[in-house]
């Protein structure tokens, strides 16, 4: 079969096409014809050797999936790796069945990124319509589908974002005020956009940003970590969490993978709410399979808006 496989870790260029061995599944995995592959940046993070996990090479990336399982389903999964291929094993418990008035790329977006949206709004930081709440990255996968999630719940949705264009979106999907991502000064903007404190922050750019959002927080405030997308991991600041007694979790989803039931309500939440039109997700661009290091070079230039993919196969 076709994959693309990684020998070195590096820039987008290490991604090359090959021939591959089909996946042989151990116990309690399906394997899975792929028709797309969800592009996330922790597949940069795996490229660049930054990632969270040890990664052994050479290594096929690829950790969200959609297609065919061997039982003839539609069905989109969750992976650690390997995705980026004609085929992969998923496990049982993090492979779902896609209804039918859900379309393949209104399913893959739903997959890694809204469920991490999800679990950061409701596991995480318990967001409630008392409370107002900041999104990062709110033109992105994640962000996209958390300024919806969290709208619907009544919050108030201060939206960061870089260009007018990001923050337009953000605006349509239910966002209260916006904030120029790149601002000088991030924290006075989002006191000034939110007249106040903040009850909630969704992080994952780290370093200098990590600071300047936890310093816009209230007393017995919540944020919530799921990335370092600068490069550089969020510092530590327990003088401050002290002082305002603040809250800060991580959120790296793969730890809820083995966690009974935890995915699966979320999967069928977000299923829901996309069927009945109230979740609307936004498909960036599509890239064949061959050009993977194309969609990296995308991905390392913040240029992607929503859901990007590869198509792998009709």
């Amino acid at each position: 079969m076709r994959a693309i496989v990684m020998k070195s870790f590096g820039g987008p260029d290490v991604l090359q096409m090959t021939e591959a061995p089909e996946p042989n599944p151990p116990r309690a995995h399906r394997v899975i014809n792929v028709r797309k592959a969800g592009l996330n940046f922790a597949d940069v993070h795996v490229r660049t050797g930054t990632y969270l996990a040890d990664v052994e090479l050479p290594y096929t990336p690829g950790n969200e999936v959609m297609g065919i399982d061997d039982q003839g389903r539609r069905v989109v999964a969750l992976t650690r790796g390997g995705g980026y291929a004609d085929q992969v094993a998923a496990h049982r418990m993090t492979t779902w069945p896609v209804p039918d008035e859900i379309s393949d790329e209104q399913a893959l977006a739903l997959t890694l990124q809204g469920n991490t949206a999800w679990h950061l709004l409701h596991t995480c930081v318990s967001l409630t319509a008392s409370d107002t709440v900041v999104i990062s990255a709110a033109a992105g996968g994640v962000g996209s589908l958390a300024v919806q999630l969290a709208a619907q719940t009544g919050a108030r949705v201060i939206a960061l974002a870089s260009t007018p264009e990001r923050r337009d979106l953000a605006t349509r999907l239910g966002a209260s005020a916006v904030v120029d991502s790149r601002a000088d000064d991030l924290t006075q903007a989002v006191l000034d956009a939110a007249s106040g404190p903040v009850n909630a922050v969704l992080e994952m750019t780290g370093g200098r940003v990590h600071e300047q959002l936890l310093a816009t927080l209230a007393p017995l405030g919540r944020m919530a970590v799921y990335g370092y997308a600068g490069g550089e991991p969020a510092p530590a600041a327990g003088r401050v969490i002290l002082e305002h007694s603040l809250t800060v979790r991580g959120l790296w989803l793969p730890h809820l993978y083995p966690v009974r039931g935890a995915l699966a309500e979320s999967m069928a939440a977000l299923f829901g709410a996309a069927a009945a039109g109230t979740l609307q997700t936004i498909t960036s661009q599509q890239w064949p399979l061959e050009q993977a290091a194309d969609a990296h070079h995308a991905l390392e230039s913040r240029t992607v808006t929503g859901k990007a993919m590869l198509h792998v196969s009709d």
